[in-house]
C-alpha cells in the first residue's frame, strides 16, 4: 500500500477511535535551554494515534514494548529505543506493555499552547500547507 493510502487508513482509524471511550494519558513536560520534551506512558493494551509533527524530532522509548504503524509500514519496538522522526509522520500504536515514549524538540518556547501551534499540524492538509513555500510579492 502506498504512503497516501496508508495515511488515509490511519486517519480513518483515528476518526473511528474518537467515537469510542477514551483513556487519559497524562503528559509530562520537560524544559531545558532550547529543548522541550513531551513524555507519555501508554498503558498496556491501549491503541493510540500520534500527532503530526511539523519538524524532525527525536523519539525515545525508555520503557515497554509497542507495535507502531506508519505510512512506511509496521515496526515492533522494544525499549530502550531511540529514533529520529521525519516531519509529517502519522502513527498508530498498540502497547504490548506499559510504554514510555518521549518526543524531544528544539525550541525556546515554554508556553504549551504556543508550543502546540509551533510543533503540531492538526491534520495532513495543515502540514502540507506549512511545508509549502509562500510566495512573497515584491
Amino acid at each position: 500500500m502506498n504512503a497516501p493510502a496508508m495515511r488515509d487508513q490511519i486517519q480513518r482509524l483515528e476518526d473511528e477511535m474518537r467515537t469510542m471511550p477514551q483513556i487519559e494519558i497524562p503528559v509530562r513536560h520537560w524544559f531545558a535551554d532550547g529543548v522541550y520534551a513531551r513524555e507519555i506512558t501508554i498503558p498496556a493494551g491501549s491503541v493510540v494515534t500520534g500527532k503530526i509533527h511539523k519538524h524532525e524530532h527525536i523519539n525515545i522509548i525508555s520503557q515497554g514494548h509497542i507495535t507502531v504503524l506508519t505510512e512506511d509500514g509496521m515496526k515492533e519496538i522494544r525499549a530502550p529505543f531511540t529514533m529520529i522522526s521525519p516531519p509529517g509522520t502519522k502513527r498508530v500504536g498498540w502497547a504490548h506493555e506499559d510504554t514510555t515514549w518521549t518526543t524531544i524538540h528544539g525550541t525556546h518556547e515554554t508556553d504549551l499552547s504556543r508550543l502546540e501551534a509551533q510543533l503540531i499540524a492538526k491534520d495532513h492538509d495543515e502540514y502540507l500547507a506549512f511545508r509549502t513555500p509562500k510566495l512573497v510579492e515584491g
